[in-house]
């Protein structure tokens, strides 16, 4: 089988699902051609580090000002200004290129489309190849982000930005999952939500909850990390919204209820760009915050236990899967759960208050039976539900059933 696989960004160790599910498909047998965008030095390094996993890599540059160009030149349109941010005509020519010269016995069986970022390269194909197959894994549903946004935010940047797109999202969210041949999410929060957008007068195609995985052996602790247990870590990119509105939370609501019980506990905030607002914690001489690491396992690997203190987001939390693989016992707010399958009390424990954390912050510290435990059972939960080799066979069998319906003779009325 051969895809073509457009991503609106280099898929790399922080892009995470794209690019495992690449490496993946790949060692199953599938021949992927990746179409996709960068703007600087480390995006071709990453792109280079695919290569071998890739029956060929199409490669854009996309500076910002075409980004932003993209933005003013659909502003007074009704389309998401997500949907055109990534658009760039030179990668879509290439894509075009390859589709029209390969014959159907060597031509890609199938286009997936990653992210509403690429929206526009899923309008394209549909309007210029409708026969052939269409897939867009929507991820997330950014419209049920935004709505949250726009009302829970912390940043102020994250909130105009929320309440500048969430209509336009809402009207593109709602026709592209109409326009394509089958949609992946990866909660069934964020499919009912995609649905809740379509107008009665249209039908959805199938949507199909893809979870993400995690790589069990690079986030495996090893023996020589000797833990630090009286310390919390948090971890993210820390220039985004959501994560910044949790780093807030962590250390102005939560923080200060451990500390008046336990004041030399500290906090590691771990993550690539933060905000200025995020590194005024460092302030706090029991706050690091870590900035832009080469790799983060190792803060994972010290820490006695890692906090998703979540107010608002979609989709699959990523951190609370690296977290467990790496054998940190998790504590989480419940709605950061929805994507997944886990025994709350058992995987992990859940708060939903500053006063919840603490009180679980504490008892995991002063619990040793309880603290490994939840360890133990956390790694076993992401071992059985998301090992990346069985999500990749799950995505194969999506392909094949979607070729199988766009190909399949048309019956006649």
């Amino acid at each position: 089988m051969k895809i073509a696989y457009i991503v609106p960004y280099v898929p790399n160790l922080i892009r995470i699902r794209s690019y495992k599910l690449i490496k993946h498909l790949s060692r199953l047998g599938i021949e992927v051609s990746l179409f996709t965008i960068g703007s600087s030095k480390g995006d071709l390094d990453d792109v280079n580090l695919l290569k071998s996993n890739c029956r060929n890599v199409f490669y854009g540059n996309q500076p910002v000002w075409r980004s932003l160009l993209n933005c003013i030149v659909a502003f007074p349109t009704e389309k998401s200004l997500q949907a055109v941010y990534s658009w760039n005509p030179e990668l879509a020519a290439k894509l075009r290129k390859q589709i029209e010269a390969n014959t159907s016995e060597q031509g890609y069986d199938l286009v997936h489309v990653e992210h509403l970022r690429g929206a526009q390269y899923a309008e394209y194909v549909r309007s210029n190849f409708p026969d052939k197959p269409l897939l867009w894994d929507s991820v997330d549903c950014i419209s049920h982000l935004f709505k949250q946004a726009v009302s829970q935010s912390r940043g102020l940047f994250g909130r105009f930005i929320s309440q500048l797109d969430v209509k336009r999202t809402q009207l593109t969210e709602g026709r592209q999952i109409c326009e394509v041949d089958h949609v992946l999410v990866t909660s069934p929060v964020d499919r009912d939500a995609l649905l809740a957008l379509v107008s009665p007068e249209r039908t959805s195609a199938p949507i199909s909850i893809l979870s993400n995985g995690v790589d069990l052996d690079y986030y495996r602790r090893p023996d020589q990390f000797a833990k630090e247990l009286d310390t919390i870590v948090f971890s993210g990119k820390m220039s985004y919204h959501a994560n910044i509105t949790m780093a807030t939370y962590l250390i102005y609501e939560i923080m200060p209820k451990v500390w008046q019980l336990k004041p030399n506990i500290r906090v590691v905030i771990v993550g690539k760009d933060p905000s200025p607002a995020v590194r005024k914690f460092s302030e706090n001489p029991k706050v690091t915050v870590t900035g832009t690491v080469d790799d983060v396992r190792p803060f994972l690997w010290k820490a006695g236990v890692s906090v998703v203190p979540l107010v608002y987001g979609a989709g699959i939390q990523n951190k609370i899967l690296e977290a467990m693989a790496a054998g940190v016992p998790v504590i989480a707010t419940s709605k950061s759960l929805s994507a997944l399958h886990v025994v709350a009390g058992s995987d992990l424990l859940i708060a939903d208050s500053p006063e919840e954390f603490a009180v679980e912050i504490l008892r995991l510290m002063s619990n040793p039976k309880l603290y490994n435990d939840i360890s133990s059972n956390g790694l076993a939960y992401v071992t059985k539900y998301h090992d990346w080799n069985n999500i990749a066979k799950q995505l194969v069998e999506i392909y094949e059933q979607t070729i199988e319906r766009k190909t399949a003779p048309k019956k006649q009325g």
